[in-house]
């Protein structure tokens, strides 16, 4: 009984009179009296409860104060449902191994990718971990789950329907998996769901009319999956609506005329599907609109002229399509506009000029009636009207001039464009000597400088626009990775250029960190054995993918290791040749590895973490994956392209991929 009395006593005060309480309470006999100080006495019948309740505490206390237990258990209702949840997914690499058995630790951290408020699960977010099987049914008894993310696995079978009876739902994110099946209609059903991005899997069927119930939907991502039927002209109820991206489906049907609702959209993209019709009027009412992708369907019809009303409009792709008539006038106009293409439809006349100045042929090749975007396809002069000479005294005809047949015309016509182009060179040529002789002294006076005050010139490379006294924060460094992305996304899609040879060095930027991508197209004039030496060079430097050294050519998901490589040195500040010695995605991977993230990041970055800490871990989870080992575990330039704008959104304040809120990352 002493040691019993000396062991109870280590317990905290809390502890004690709990003990004492429950055993004061029984009407039976159970109770525990108080004599001469410390000395205490049992009745029989209490003792065993008693020693029950004293090997329970003894149990408990070390959890509690070892393992950093907060002290909030999970609801029976959740740890049943983690449970089912682990039991249908398969996990090879072992992440879930924190699951355990007893429920302890799921709460305060301990389980992997688990998030509580007050004993309740409130986030699962799970991407990149190779999990396979499916997702179980009974997720419907996280009723206070607020995000679902699983991006980036290798999850089949269908959506759960009880997935769309979660009131707190915000954010869905299961892209990127091998999920089959129709999309539930009961997700329609989640009234404060504002992002569903379920793109690039192999959801079959219709689009279901009931995701218009989706009041607070921002983003809605259905790409890359086997849907079909037509756009439903109920989602253009969905106003909050700012990206919407059905490409690479099997959808019919036009597109509905009250899109113009959707008036906070940004981006708007159903490539690659089998759209009809024509063009609704309403497009004008998208002010906000930046990105309109409708490549590689079937429409129709004249381009409305209201479309050169968008001013925030950056890129258009109307290409592979049946569109007729003149293109117009307006769209040369637009301010912002970098990546336009029309190619491959039926349109005729001539190309605007401003556009012709701006876009090279192929953005306008495959249109045979189309004429005035190269010097291969000039606009025909019209002929002047013939003048009737006054005919001679007498009514003779002799001494009129005769008329220009159309040989002359032609005749005439090429030696006119012919003088024009060689006084157009000569301009030209008189030009680049001037500029010529300008730049290099230009270039000797911004060289006089830079060695004065260590300032490197303007116009210059990433590894070259830092200096060691010229601080870097993330926006800028942000906008450099998105400005080259979208360069490399441009010669992928739009040129259809390999480059091979990409580095920072090759990452031009202005004086105002605009991201230029230069030396591209320079393999296609190279010997084998040149291309194959810059391919070598580029591994020296650190920029060349593993399988390089097998293939010795180069594809895209080479040149998206490139792109890795170099946000990594963003993030980093730290060249490819100073990793300790060794590859930096390596030497990155292993820091990480150790669970010691926060060391990989630029020092000059680390002073903001507070704020931006959810961007970086996220851009550094992106830079990884596109430096994996694997090519075909790396995404293509047009997906990193996507991650980044969802990282740090143009058009919100929002940070990080939880999909909770625009304005804040909280959640």
């Amino acid at each position: 009984m002493e040691s019993l009395l000396q062991i109870f006593s280590t317990f905290s005060a809390y502890t004690f009179h709990v003990l004492k309480f429950c055993l004061q309470k029984g009407a039976d006999g159970f109770y525990i009296s108080e004599k001469k100080g410390e000395t205490w006495k049992f009745q029989s019948k209490g003792l065993m409860l008693f020693l029950q309740l004293l090997f329970f505490v003894m149990i408990i206390t070390p959890v509690s104060s070892q393992d950093g237990w907060d002290g909030v258990i999970v609801t029976q209702a959740d740890y049943q449902a983690l449970q089912a949840f682990k039991h249908e997914l398969t996990d090879p690499k072992g992440f879930l191994k924190s699951w355990n058995d007893s429920g302890y630790g799921a709460c305060s951290g301990g389980w992997t990718g688990i998030k509580c408020a007050q004993g309740q699960v409130i986030v699962i977010q799970l991407p990149w971990k190779g999990l396979g099987g499916r997702i179980t049914e009974k997720i419907g008894q996280f009723q206070a789950l607020r995000k679902l993310s699983l991006h980036d696995n290798a999850i089949g079978g269908p959506i759960p329907v009880a997935l769309g009876f979660l009131p707190n739902l915000r954010g869905v994110q299961l892209f990127s998996n091998r999920l089959s099946g129709s999309i539930p209609p009961s997700l329609g059903s989640c009234p404060l769901l504002q992002t569903l991005d379920i793109g690039n899997n192999s959801f079959t069927g219709l689009i279901p009319d009931s995701l218009a119930n989706l009041t607070k939907l921002y983003r809605l991502n259905l790409s890359f999956n086997s849907l079909s039927g037509s756009i439903p002209n109920s989602l253009t109820r969905l106003s909050p609506l700012i990206f919407l991206a059905l490409e690479h489906n099997n959808l019919s049907g036009p597109i509905p005329d009250d899109i113009g609702k959707l008036s906070r959209l940004t981006t708007l993209d159903v490539s690659n599907n089998a759209i009809n019709g024509s063009l609704p009027l309403s497009f004008s009412n998208l002010e906000k609109l930046s990105v309109l992708n409708l490549r590689d369907n079937q429409i129709s019809g004249n381009i409305p002229i209201t479309i050169g009303k968008i001013s925030s409009l950056r890129q258009l792709d109307l290409a592979d399509n049946n569109f007729s008539g003149g293109i117009p006038v307006s769209l040369g106009d637009l301010p912002n506009l970098e990546s336009f293409n029309v190619s491959y439809n039926n349109l005729s006349g001539p190309v605007p000029v401003h556009l012709s100045q701006k876009f090279n042929s192929s953005s306008f090749e495959g249109n045979l009636q189309l004429c005035g975007y190269s010097s291969s396809t000039p606009c025909p002069i019209s002929p002047s009207p013939p003048v009737n000479p006054a005919p001679l005294p007498g009514g003779t005809s002799k001494g009129r001039r005769r008329k220009l047949s159309a040989k002359d015309i032609i005749l005439i016509a090429a030696a006119a464009l012919l003088v024009v182009l060689a006084v157009l060179c000569c301009i030209l040529l008189c030009c680049l000597i001037r500029r010529k002789a300008a730049s290099k002294e230009k270039d000797g006076q911004a060289a006089a400088r830079g060695g004065e005050k260590g300032v490197p010139p303007a116009g210059g490379d990433i590894e070259t626009a830092r200096g060691p006294d010229t601080p870097i924060d993330w926006p800028t460094r942000m906008k450099i990775a998105k400005g080259m992305t979208r360069g490399l996304f441009y010669l992928h899609t739009n040129e259809n250029i390999i480059h091979g040879n990409l580095t920072s060095s090759n990452v031009l930027l202005d004086e105002h960190t605009n991201a230029k991508i230069a030396d591209f197209g320079l393999s296609r004039l190279m010997t084998a054995a040149a291309n194959s030496n810059v391919i070598a060079t580029a591994g020296a430097l650190g920029y060349r993918a593993p399988e390089l050294s097998k293939l010795k050519k180069a594809n895209t998901k080479t040149d998206v290791y490139s792109l890795g490589v170099i946000i990594l040195e963003l993030l980093t500040g730290k060249s490819p040749g100073e990793a300790n010695g060794v590859d930096l995605p390596q030497w990155v991977a292993s820091i990480v590895k150790e669970e010691w993230t926060n060391e990989v990041f630029d020092l000059e970055l680390m002073k903001d973490a507070t704020t931006i800490g959810d961007e970086l871990l996220n851009t550094l989870k992106l830079a990884l994956h596109c430096v994996d080992p694997s090519p075909s575990a790396r995404p293509e330039v047009q997906q990193v392209l996507q991650q980044l704008e969802e990282i740090r959104p143009e058009t919100a304040t929002s940070s990080g991929d939880d999909g909770a809120a625009i304005p804040s990352a909280s959640d």
